[in-house]
């Protein structure tokens, strides 16, 4: 059976998880900017309870593999897929992203990074490298966790685009000894059959796709299933360099990606 027609009859289950996921954004968004005032550490742990409970709103399983860095500060390095990634990655800890200026402008999502305190950077002006260094170097001292997109954009969900070393100078940034783990995640079943090559472009938010024709027919989807996989902790030291510990993430994060979309389990490590 194609997906389509299971989408069209799903219209009524996608209107349902848009409300209650309006409902959710309704109610958070007050709460974790009264947390950013009075509760720094509140405003650390809501946004994972937050997360989560969109994610089971909307029909969203994840399975987590592998041992997640608690150490802090650290910085974890993902392929990207979807703005569905944030929710995935958001739900199982406390953390901050790294997200191009522009998502700060996006109707919506662009508050929500905010209040999470996402760290917006400007990859197309040379001239404000220093600024942005400077404030991610700013968080890692703090102790927090950050999150990459060493790809630099998202993709079809079919494959792990090559990786820009020069983003790695975040790494740098936190010391020669801060803890950098790949994370590989993957959209991977549909109400619990496994998304095939043709399918898995229909998840994933790519290219010029349109916002919001596109979380409509996600919502309509049925239980998603997406895997997340977290590789061995490595440092720039250890790696030998920033385009070093670049290709070590790249390559981990591909075997692990395609070990989970073809559900050989072996192949994850």
């Amino acid at each position: 059976m194609s997906v389509e027609p299971v989408l069209r009859l799903h219209r009524g289950l996608a209107a349902s998880r848009l409300a209650g996921f309006f409902v959710m954004v309704a109610v958070g968004i007050p709460i974790q900017a009264l947390l950013l005032v009075v509760w720094s550490r509140g405003a650390d742990l809501f946004p994972a309870w937050f997360h989560k409970t969109v994610l089971k709103l909307i029909g969203v399983k994840v399975k987590v593999t592998g041992t997640p860095c608690r150490t802090q500060p650290a910085l974890l390095v993902c392929n990207h897929t979807s703005y569905m990634d944030i929710l995935v990655l958001g739900s199982l800890m406390p953390l901050t992203f790294i997200a191009k200026r522009e998502v700060a402008t996006w109707p919506g999502f662009g508050l929500l990074a905010k209040l999470q305190r996402t760290v917006f950077v400007d990859r197309t002006r040379r001239t404000d490298a220093g600024a942005q260094r400077d404030a991610i170097a700013d968080r890692l001292k703090a102790g927090g966790t950050l999150v990459l997109f060493p790809e630099g954009t998202t993709n079809d969900g079919n494959r792990v685009l090559p990786f820009k070393s020069a983003l790695f100078a975040v790494a740098e940034s936190g010391g020669q000894s801060l803890p950098v783990q790949p994370i590989a995640l993957a959209y991977t079943r549909l109400d619990g059959m496994p998304i095939g090559r043709a399918y898995r472009p229909m998840i994933a938010w790519y290219g010029d796709m349109d916002l919001g024709p596109h979380l409509w027919r996600l919502l309509g989807m049925g239980v998603i299933t997406v895997e997340v996989h977290f590789a061995p902790v490595r440092t720039i030291a250890e790696s030998g360099g920033r385009k070093a510990l670049a290709k070590s993430c790249e390559t981990a994060i591909g075997l692990a990606f395609e070990g989970l979309i073809s559900g050989r389990p072996s192949d994850v490590r």
